[in-house]
């Protein structure tokens, strides 16, 4: 029989309103909350991350290809769609999907105000399905066959500064020599959240730009390449960059957005440096539990010394009262943390500040692998700690230990 396994177990049905008890109840509801914190910080971090990084690779996929130019404005130097990379994507395994693109600036005007913007051209191979989680309002654009479509979508805020409603009619008017106007219907509504983009640019056609900019049908301004996995982005950036033309580059999303994604490494900074101060805080909450318990049970440990017992025996006894707070509280935890998760997941009840954080609500990611991480990490560590006070059973002496009852 494991005896130290069975006093445990009598001292753990014992019936007690004493300090010990209470103390017990905090221990297990500090390891619950830290647990449940992380769970939901964890959740919340990877969701904001995926939530940004989609977004971006909405607008520009992830990496982009162009000619090699030391052109800094929007008007871009004009390069063939059917080239041999073009042509063989599908046969790299890293490469998802890819769309030729063409970006040309001009003024958007309506009956009461004027602004700036870019036109993005975007042609038949541009996937709508990534961009489509952007859609607020109305629908993606038709494209015509034989001639380029008068059809456009800008964002959320260029139609609030602008007055401008679906199926509005506007006037673009592309800057150059001679100036020229198109009258364009909005047919859709975008928000990012993303203000670089949503003050600029509006998706239109793809002939529309090699229209005004008197290209054919076979150029664009650049590819935008979507890759598969994520994770691959460097190693694919170098592959491309082998078999694209010698005057192109490829660039990777993040160099096109680098202030954004050195933000996004500083979450994960911030956010270990907090986690980590909750398994400080829980450990110490633990430790203070056991001593607590030792303190209450001298009198026990000293009849156990008297019967033969050796410390490492007695000790073990205050290691299995301890596992079985630390198992408890990680179970109210685990409820506790996925429960508010799900709530936030489906129903989106914490708003956000979209000019602050570009989106409108809370994300929520789910990770399992994360979450058993955090459940085992969570066990070792406060397991490993509470062994620490258990080391002050050796410093008892019998005869004190038995007086301490009276």
């Amino acid at each position: 029989m494991n005896l130290p396994r069975f006093i445990s177990q009598r001292i753990q049905k014992t019936k007690s309103e004493s300090f010990t008890s209470t103390v017990v109840k905090v221990g297990i509801a500090s390891i619950a909350i830290g647990l449940a914190v992380m769970i939901i910080s964890f959740g919340i971090l990877i969701g904001y991350k995926q939530a940004i990084k989609d977004k971006l690779f909405s607008l520009s996929g992830h990496i982009q290809v162009s000619k090699i130019t030391l052109n800094q404005s929007y008007e871009e130097i004009p390069m063939p769609i059917k080239t041999n990379f073009y042509a063989g994507y599908r046969k790299n395994t890293m490469i998802e999907h890819v769309q030729a693109v063409a970006n040309k600036a001009g003024m958007l005007k309506s009956n009461e105000e004027l602004a700036g913007i870019i036109v993005k051209g975007v042609g038949k191979d541009y996937d709508w399905a990534v961009f489509s989680q952007n859609l607020v309002e109305g629908r993606q654009l038709n494209l015509a066959d034989s001639t380029f479509s008068s059809e456009v979508i800008i964002s959320k805020r260029i139609a609030l500064q602008l007055k401008i409603k679906l199926n509005d009619e506007v006037l673009v008017y592309f800057i150059q020599s001679p100036p020229r106007v198109r009258k364009v219907k909005v047919v859709g509504i975008y928000e990012t959240g993303l203000e670089e983009f949503d003050k600029n640019f509006i998706i239109g056609d793809l002939a529309l730009v090699q229209k005004m900019n008197e290209w054919d049908n076979n150029t664009c301004g650049h590819y935008e390449v979507f890759l598969k996995n994520f994770d691959d982005l460097d190693y694919a950036t170098g592959t491309i960059n082998s078999e694209i033309d010698l005057n192109m580059k490829a660039r990777r999303v993040t160099d096109m957005f680098r202030a954004i994604f050195d933000w996004l490494s500083l979450l994960d900074k911030n956010i270990l440096i907090v986690l980590g101060l909750i398994l400080v805080v829980a450990s110490f909450n633990m430790i203070s539990v056991l001593l607590v318990m030792m303190m209450e049970r001298t009198s026990m440990i000293g009849m156990l010394k008297a019967l033969g017992a050796d410390n490492t025996q007695i000790r073990k006894i205050f290691v299995y009262n301890g596992l079985k707070i630390i198992l408890k509280g990680m179970l109210y935890g685990n409820i506790l943390g996925i429960g508010l998760s799900f709530i936030q997941f489906y129903f989106k009840l914490v708003p956000l500040d979209p000019e602050n954080y570009y989106i409108d609500h809370v994300p929520i990611a789910w990770d399992w692998a994360v979450i058993a991480i955090l459940n085992i990490a969570t066990i070792i560590l406060i397991l490993a700690v509470i062994t620490i006070p258990t080391f002050i059973v050796s410093k008892m002496r019998v005869v004190e230990a038995l007086k301490f009852k009276e």
